[in-house]
């Protein structure tokens, strides 16, 4: 696996934090999680796959000190707070770094470790709207609408991930770590460049909801089956226009592509309510029109592309995604499909490799600096 021997220390967060060690996982590297006591991410947790957990006291000297001693064996340090909190703790980028020089420290929060947002609480739906990319979404006359957790996970789990792996690499050249800065707004916005870029251009110009790519054309868009289900439309090159067309067994010259839209959704609209799903499957299924089904969750696995790629897998009756991208030679293998950790649950055997004695690690219990759950000993 590719990143087989990278030792990642990750600080439990909320969902983007998790993401980024999950995938990490996914591709060979040893995860270890630091949790605070009684914190238990419920929302989380299924991201936790192959993970170990350890439980410390962060507002202890002892609790701080031990988390001194695991980021100095670490490769890559994951944090998901707020700026300021690793450094009150002593545990900032400038004390580990100096014990640890090759140390690469992650840092990923909403808005960045500076400016007048930086110590702001926020969401997915904060980041969209402050990156400028929330006004885009939704339609015509109707209030801006995000996709769920869009930006998040692309712009800050994946733009995380992709600093963490070009630090990884120059760590080879210069045998030195450093600080991958990354925040959701500024990702997201990166993340958006091309719609940002193409503002001017031909696809756009209109006012939200009347252009080429948000509704604005019945040639890009969704369309209700007989049986309450759904098929997307994206034929946007004359050629892929011309067969969609003839494939709803309507006649091209009537039904002319850059005109008349509303007009023209309106009789495709009712064509297709004269077919189920599957029906309208069959026929598409053969023609290169860009016509596909707008599948549901459970049932993504089942679909003949991906079921002949092993795209998905199901666990607990879940339908979860397998690693992408697919290495020829090393390819991931999905963390979900590993024992969850448990809160703390790797606490004792962590603190042993770190040359801890039983004597030692039982009076840190004693003392209410580390933790485990009582599960974890069952």
């Amino acid at each position: 696996m590719p990143l087989k021997g990278l030792n990642i220390l990750e600080f439990s967060g909320l969902a983007p934090g998790p993401f980024v060690g999950s995938i990490l996982s996914d591709f060979g590297a040893n995860v270890t999680i630091i949790q605070k006591r009684n914190v238990i991410m419920q929302l989380t947790g299924f991201l936790d796959g192959g993970k170990k957990s350890i439980c410390i006291n962060l507002k202890h000297p002892e609790g701080v000190e031990i988390t001194q001693k695991l980021i100095t064996n670490a490769d890559i340090l994951l944090e998901p707070y707020r700026p300021g909190i690793m450094e009150k703790l002593g545990l900032g980028p400038n004390e580990m770094m100096a014990k640890n020089p090759r140390l690469i420290y992650a840092r990923l929060n909403g808005y960045g470790s500076q400016g007048k947002y930086a110590q702001r609480a926020g969401h997915d739906i904060n980041y969209l709207a402050i990156s400028g990319l929330l006004s885009l979404y939704g339609s015509k006359n109707t209030k801006p609408v995000p996709p769920v957790n869009f930006s998040e996970f692309a712009g800050g789990s994946m733009v995380c991930i992709m600093g963490i792996l070009m630090a990884v690499i120059e760590r080879y050249k210069s045998g030195k770590g450093q600080v991958v800065d990354a925040n959701i707004t500024e990702g997201i916005s990166y993340v958006g460049s091309w719609l940002m870029c193409s503002q001017d251009s031909m696809i756009w110009g209109k006012p939200k909801g009347q252009n080429l790519l948000d509704g604005g054309v019945h040639f890009y868009d969704t369309y209700e089956t007989k049986d309450g289900k759904w098929m997307a439309v994206g034929a946007i090159e004359p050629e892929f226009y011309k067969v969609f067309i003839e494939g709803l067994g309507l006649n091209i010259d009537e039904i002319e592509q850059m005109d008349n839209f509303e007009r023209n959704r309106e009789i495709i609209s009712k064509k297709f309510k004269e077919k189920t799903r599957e029906e309208w499957c069959n026929i598409f299924d053969s023609k290169d029109a860009c016509v596909t089904p707008v599948l549901e969750l459970d049932e993504v696995d089942q679909h003949p592309h991906n079921a002949s790629r092993n795209s998905f897998i199901r666990k607990d009756n879940k339908v979860l995604p397998v690693p992408a991208p697919k290495l020829s030679a090393t390819p991931g293998v999905s963390s979900s499909t590993k024992p969850i950790a448990v809160y703390g649950q790797n606490t004792r055997e962590i603190l042993e490799s770190m040359g801890y004695t039983q004597k030692e690690i039982n009076k840190l219990f004693q003392n209410k600096i580390i933790f485990e759950d009582s599960k974890s000993r069952l």
